[in-house]
């Protein structure tokens, strides 16, 4: 299959995707987290705060801080069990969503501390304890391989979101792809909020010298490969870059791959049969980067955006909306058949909508101040919404309005094209979709905009589960709808752009399952 028909089909068409009579061979799935044997251990705390406060302006973090930061954004959190009709499901869950609670991410760290060697640890999330990969500083290294550097120097810690093939290809086969990208974006995306919470500053880096990178962490690109790189600091990390840095000469991934041995650790997955994934391996190829000078940054666009709908509503503006972070991260899960209709307020819908697009974060793809809404817009369909008619929208964060573009109660449109009717719309006020460009910034970033486009929509869904839930909602991402339908609703088919992914949100009644929190 070529790489273009595959990401159609990956969006489009998803019974294409993968082989029809592919069975998914429970028991042989492998551990939803990686095991390294035979390195130093560094245990991190287990006394978690139940409050993230922002520590002092001057405060050198330690390995405290670190142990915290890396449990709040992907630590194990609680231990639940669930009544089913057929008997009893048995998870563990963190405080990001997964496609099938599968989590293929990992994380990696790179951290300089007074309190342990220099050097790339892996997150042992199992034992929640940091496993020393490769001992030394690599600032030099890792500032050839990031845009300008990223101050790197001035770095505490370097954050690196890697994705595990096989970790959610053995269920979802081809399909896995874009999972992939929308979880490791859930999982950037709560690393910007609870460093925000902690006082630190932080950027994402997309475009970096893959192979690079991954000879470092000592990965395989046949089988994990870094996708995002997240820096970490105690200073403003862009008062740290030069606007008109430019590099002496290119650096070139094969060439600081020779700079440093290769790593060869043993690792246990608990599959025995891992089956090939040409695929994935193929478009991971092709995402590659080289070479420095095929680093892009796309110039702020000037020009008027397309507005979709004439009728215009005014939402109310809002005084500033808080909320306890680490409660609200407790709290939330996924509700599905939990769901009940109930009046939603336009002060909720507003304070929903503002607070999930309000946000900036520094980032290597563009020269605006960080706003995901040049790339990522908010659609939805809204029913039993005080002062909106029930119909489908666009939210236009500039104004803070919404436009009408179709009439309606499309509660039953939706609820006919999910692909795995686990969720009753019916049931649910609010059915927003993350929209994005259609041909998935192939332009500007080749291949790699695809997944650059998927991470950027799971950082909008994380924040937009937070303070779902925060507003006494909750929010279930799916991607088994029916994308084509979805597009036509909202006119935009014929517009360059395309819905990826579906998040109803709603009120919804306590489930029935024991649950214990994984911290003392």
């Amino acid at each position: 299959m070529e790489l273009e028909t595959y990401l159609h089909y990956l969006h489009f068409d998803t019974e294409k995707v993968s082989p029809p009579d592919w069975q998914v061979d429970w028991e042989d799935a492998p551990l939803p987290y990686k095991l390294y044997r035979g390195l130093s251990e560094i245990p991190l705390t287990a006394d978690m705060p139940l409050t993230l406060e922002r520590r002092g302006e001057y405060l050198k973090p330690g390995l405290e801080e670190v142990g915290h930061f890396l449990w709040y954004v992907y630590g194990l959190t609680q231990y639940s069990q669930s009544a089913l009709y057929e008997g009893k499901a048995q998870s563990v869950r963190r405080f990001v969503p997964s496609g099938g609670a599968l989590y293929p991410n990992e994380l990696y760290v790179y951290i300089k501390l007074e309190e342990a060697p220099e050097g790339i640890y892996h997150y042992d999330v199992a034992h929640h304890r940091l496993i020393l990969v490769r001992e030394g500083n690599y600032d030099f290294y890792l500032s050839r391989s990031l845009e300008n550097g990223f101050g790197i120097a001035d770095c505490f810690c370097t954050v690196f979101v890697s994705t595990v093939f096989w970790k959610n290809f053995y269920k979802y086969n081809n399909f896995s792809y874009r999972l992939q990208g929308l979880d490791a974006g859930v999982v950037i995306g709560q690393s910007l909020e609870v460093a925000s919470r902690m006082g630190f500053s932080s950027q994402v880096c997309y475009q970096f010298l893959d192979r690079a990178i991954n000879h470092l962490l000592g990965l395989s690109d046949q089988d994990e490969s870094v996708y995002a790189v997240v820096p970490l600091s105690i200073k403003q990390l862009n008062d740290c870059l030069d606007a008109d840095y430019h590099r002496e000469e290119a650096s070139l991934a094969n060439e600081l791959c020779r700079e440093i041995p290769p790593l060869k650790h043993v690792t246990y997955n608990r599959s025995k049969r891992v089956i090939d994934y040409p695929m994935l391996r193929k478009i991971n190829e092709a995402s590659l980067i080289e070479t420095t000078e095929s680093f892009v940054k796309i110039r702020k666009d000037n020009s008027p955006r397309h507005i979709f709908g004439t009728e215009m509503i005014l939402l109310p503006f809002t005084e500033s909306f808080s909320y306890d972070f680490a409660s609200i991260c407790r709290k939330r899960h996924s509700p599905d058949i939990d769901f009940m209709m109930g009046k939603v307020s336009q002060t909720q819908l507003s304070t929903l909508l503002k607070e999930t697009l309000s946000f900036s974060y520094q980032n290597d793809l563009d020269e605006t101040d960080g706003n995901i809404e040049t790339r990522i817009s908010l659609y939805g369909s809204f029913y039993n919404v005080e002062g909106v008619p029930d119909g489908a929208y666009s939210y236009d964060n500039n104004t803070h309005t919404l436009r009408k573009i179709n009439q309606g109660d499309h509660r039953g449109f939706f609820q006919n094209g999910l692909t795995m009717p686990n969720v009753n719309l019916y049931q649910v006020p609010l059915c927003l979709h993350v929209v994005g460009e259609r041909n998935h910034l192939r332009e500007e970033w080749g291949y790699r905009g695809y997944r650059i486009q998927q991470m950027e929509a799971g950082i909008l869904v994380q924040r937009l589960l937070l303070v779902s839930c925060a507003l006494g909602m909750g929010g279930h991402p799916l991607l088994g709808f029916d994308v084509n339908h979805c597009d036509e609703l909202y006119r935009i088919d014929s517009k360059g752009k395309t819905c990826l992914i579906q998040i109803p949100v709603g009120p919804y009644r306590p489930r029935a399952w024991l649950k214990g929190s994984l911290h003392s």
